[in-house]
């Protein structure tokens, strides 16, 4: 009996190796196989991700964008290398596919909103209706761009509040943008009395403009009449600054103006009413 064991032990050894054999048989090459496709498959997604952030760069892409595009080209590749593998074992790729893309597509569904903000980011980012450091008016709120993200964006407002605003709220909506053009024109409203000479106010007014260093020479400055009100004749002082200029500019010329016009004995009129009494009894 005992001589018997080691016959035994033999034998296991054997089915032992005979089932490895087997299987390194059937399945060492495609191991193999896999492996190599799976070392191609990544060195081939790497090339192609630099390729495409390099081309990308050269259209002046904005950087999220590059980054986000450069990413999805090596997670595409990668996808198709495993699938290749999967294939070399004989799995049916074309189920798993469709099991993938109802899968998305669920996801997709679930995550609509999120997408419609990725979606209009996608859109700020490609026509670029402003950048960074632009001075907007976004759902009546006026602030400076600090950051355009994939999902939001980055606002700052004058008074120094952090806001952040989904993109698909932005997209959709009127943008004003007050940095975008290099010149912005001046408008400052004044009120003189009906018992002053409009013409001597304008001059007066239009000399005091033009003695700024700031004010642009083209377009030439304007003194327009625009109401005949109930206590003043309103004039506007229309004239054309650098963008970097308007506020303080503003600013500048609503004092002087004022100043001018006290120099010059030009009344800035109170707001008033003429009360009739009658003083027959009915």
């Amino acid at each position: 009996m005992e001589r018997d064991k080691p016959m035994e032990t033999s034998s296991a050894l054997d089915s032992v190796m005979q089932i490895l054999y087997t299987f390194a048989t059937n399945y060492g090459i495609k191991i193999l196989g896999a492996i190599i496709i799976l070392i191609v498959g990544r060195m081939a997604a790497s090339l192609i991700r630099k390729a495409v952030a390099k081309a990308l760069k050269r259209s002046n892409l904005d950087d999220n964008l590059i980054r986000f595009f450069s990413k999805l080209t090596y997670i595409a590749v990668m996808a198709f290398a495993v699938l290749a593998c999967l294939e070399k074992f004989g799995v049916e790729t074309t189920s798993f596919v469709a099991v993938l893309g109802a899968a998305g597509f669920a996801i997709g569904f679930a995550l609509q909103g999120s997408l419609s903000h990725f979606a209009a980011g996608v859109m700020l980012l490609v026509f670029k209706p402003f950048k960074t450091g632009d001075f907007v008016e976004v759902n009546g709120v006026g602030a400076t761009v600090e950051a355009i993200m994939l999902f939001n964006t980055l606002l700052n407002t004058p008074d120094n509040v952090h806001i952040i605003v989904p993109n698909g709220a932005i997209f959709g909506n009127t943008i004003k943008n007050y940095s975008h053009n290099p010149t912005r024109r001046v408008d400052i409203a004044v009120g003189i009395g009906y018992g002053c000479d409009i013409d001597k106010a304008c001059a007066a007014i239009e000399t005091e403009i033009k003695q700024d260093d700031r004010v642009l020479a083209e377009p030439t400055p304007q003194i327009v009449i625009t109401e005949l009100a109930d206590s003043s004749i309103n004039l506007s002082a229309r004239y054309w600054v650098n963008a970097a200029d308007y506020w303080d500019s503003k600013s500048d010329q609503t004092g002087l103006i004022k100043e001018r016009l006290d120099a010059e004995n030009i009344e800035i009129p109170f707001p008033q009413r003429v009360v009739y009494i009658n003083k027959n009894d009915s």
